[in-house]
């Protein structure tokens, strides 16, 4: 492993034994980023140590010192700490948790949460971020601010939380990661189909947290959503053509999904089911495998598909849920049947949303109804704000209707 990859699995750990110790996010985030630049020179001359979050531990808690020694109000506070073995003090999977937790605090917004999870846990700069979400530099830097100080106000200190507080702050930490893999995989906004950057994030955030959670309760549904991101991730390659065109799972080239990440993600998916009752990720990572299997995509199990989308809409009535689950009626009963329950479906979220127009215009497309798909390809083309989905919308349209 290469000196910066041990950099970005060594820092979130740090930070998280600096905050549970010295409380202070901003200060101990300032004082790490110090002891980063400190260790890329010395780690290049001398080697990486072999505790290398230790090592920052204990450089990063010399500059806290030297900072409370200019602050004759936190002299005590010193007096405390200076006497603490950085490196002696156990540094492992919890404080990466325990930030995990922290970044994702119910009291924080989802925005805010996602921003200061990339920041602290990711080890992303503040360009990197914004960058990856499309955002103003200032915006980001505004949340990540913002974030901070609100955590800092409610002055809870910072300790691993108990069982019951953990199970209730997971699904946090799950919904931020999936929406960075979802943002990574399917950019909303902008001249690519994917941010890979985000995506690659995403599923390593996953590991340390599976990795932070083994042996919890927790760790199925952790598990589960690792395995969609692994499941989902592995067509990349395939879902977009030379010049940057998106390319439908149907008529994607499976000769170049990745074997690699379909098999680790299967075998994932696989141990959850076999053990309790799964949750909504660990249920669409089910419905990726079966993706997966089929080698044409006329081979693909659709009753299949359609029985666990019934699951999962039973465990999670999200929108998006009940447009996949249409999607697969449609393959099983038909474009018609489907087209009922789309036009019974009353979802706020989806009223403008491009993607309910775009399933409308899919089914009806299917169902031999030529001028109503092309109104509603056209019309999903003008809601989304992706570039490639637009393209794709538009020459799915003139495909029933060339232009004259």
């Amino acid at each position: 492993m290469i000196a910066v990859e041990v950099l970005r699995d060594a820092a979130p750990t740090a930070l998280g034994v600096l905050v549970r110790r010295h409380r202070d996010f901003d200060a101990c985030e300032d004082a790490l980023q110090e002891a980063l630049l400190a260790a890329s020179r010395t780690w290049a001359a001398d080697g990486v140590p072999d505790n290398p979050a230790g090592w920052l531990v204990t450089v990063a808690t010399r500059r806290l010192v030297e900072a409370y020694r200019r602050d004759t109000a936190r002299r005590r506070r010193e007096e405390a700490d200076v006497h603490r073995d950085a490196v002696g003090e156990a540094v492992g999977s919890d404080d990466t948790l325990a930030l995990l937790l922290l970044c994702c605090h119910p009291a924080l917004r989802v925005p805010s949460q996602v921003a200061l999870t990339l920041r602290a846990v990711g080890g992303l700069t503040t360009a990197e971020i914004a960058r990856g979400l499309l955002l103003p530099e200032p915006t980001v830097a505004q949340r990540i601010s913002r974030a901070k100080a609100k955590l800092s106000a409610l002055g809870r200190g910072f300790t691993v939380p108990d069982a019951a507080a953990r199970r209730e702050r997971v699904p946090a930490v799950l919904a931020v990661l999936s929406v960075v893999f979802t943002e990574g995989h399917t950019a909303s906004a902008g001249a690519t189909l994917h941010r890979a950057d985000l995506a690659d994030e995403a599923v390593r955030l996953a590991r340390v947290l599976v990795a932070a959670l083994d042996g919890a309760p927790e760790h199925g549904e952790a598990a589960g959503l690792l395995a969609l991101m692994l499941l989902t991730d592995a067509r990349r390659a395939a879902r977009t053509g030379p010049d940057g065109a998106l390319v439908p799972l149907a008529e994607q080239d499976r000769t170049r999904w990745d074997g690699g990440r379909i098999a680790e993600g299967t075998a994932l998916v696989t141990a959850v089911l076999g053990h309790g009752v799964p949750g909504p990720y660990t249920v669409q990572a089910a419905i990726a495998a079966v993706h997966a299997e089929a080698g044409r995509a006329q081979d693909t199990d659709w009753p299949q598909i359609l029985a666990l989308y019934d699951t999962l809409v039973g465990l999670w009535p999200d929108p998006m849920a009940r447009l996949g689950r249409l999607v697969a009626l449609g393959e099983v009963a038909g474009p018609a049947a489907a087209l009922v329950e789309l036009d019974a479906l009353d979802e706020p979220g989806l009223r403008d949303h491009h993607r309910l127009t775009a399933v409308r215009a899919h089914l009806t497309e299917a169902a031999g109804r030529g001028a109503e798909a092309v109104a509603a390809y056209r019309e999903a083309a003008r809601r989304t704000a992706s570039a490639p989905e637009r393209a794709y919308l538009l020459d799915r349209a003139s495909r029933i209707a060339p232009p004259a």
